[in-house]
């Protein structure tokens, strides 16, 4: 899926990576919500809330839309979720696939958790905050996952590309190696800073 925006000429349409996500959220029970994720600091509902809450934020970056919802930070508050919050996330994810399938959310500069940057470098993190933090949803509510390939490869060339930049470690924990010859999921998630063999019992 590619077009003529951005630095490298590429676009990503990020509806099917945004549906598996959706998928993953209608399976998480009420009772699973008080559980560890991979994120040390969010148990399930916290990583929801997070979950919302980027997929506003990024939906405003690609309408470049700025204001409070493309300045706030991440690690302002904990994130956490009402009661609506599966209605609330549904909606937020279909207009966070929506905004970026205008082109134009891939040119120019743009606006997330405070920090200004091009626009593909924008849809490139929504990308791999989809990608990664399903995994986290998936591991942490032991429901199998299968991200949108090109979600996947997206995510994973964007780390990769990553891993030496000096900013890396505010955003990521150090790499945790993983086998050339590994699922390219299993790779991804370890450029992230997560042990794909994180389980709750952990």
């Amino acid at each position: 899926m590619t077009d003529t925006t951005g630095t490298t000429g590429t676009t990503l349409d990020l509806g099917p990576q945004a549906a598996v996500v959706a998928r993953l959220a209608d399976g998480v029970t009420d009772e699973r919500l008080a559980d560890a994720t991979p994120c040390p600091r969010y148990a399930v509902r916290n990583l929801l809330g997070h979950l919302t809450g980027l997929a506003v934020a990024f939906r405003d970056a690609g309408r470049k839309d700025l204001g409070v919802t493309t300045d706030t930070g991440p690690e302002t508050a904990l994130p956490d979720i009402g009661s609506g919050w599966r209605e609330e996330l549904r909606e937020a994810l279909g207009e966070l696939a929506e905004a970026w399938r205008d082109p134009t959310a891939w040119t120019g500069m743009t606006r997330a958790g405070g920090v200004d940057l091009p626009g593909e470098i924008a849809g490139l993190v929504a990308i791999d905050e989809l990608v990664i933090h399903g995994w986290d949803l998936a591991r942490a509510t032991g429901q199998p996952y299968t991200p949108d390939t090109a979600a996947l490869r997206a995510c994973h060339d964007f780390l990769a590309a990553a891993v030496d930049d000096p900013g890396r470690g505010e955003i990521f924990g150090p790499v945790v190696p993983v086998g050339p010859d590994a699922p390219l999921l299993d790779r991804a998630v370890g450029l992230s800073g997560r042990d794909p063999g994180w389980t709750p019992q952990s």
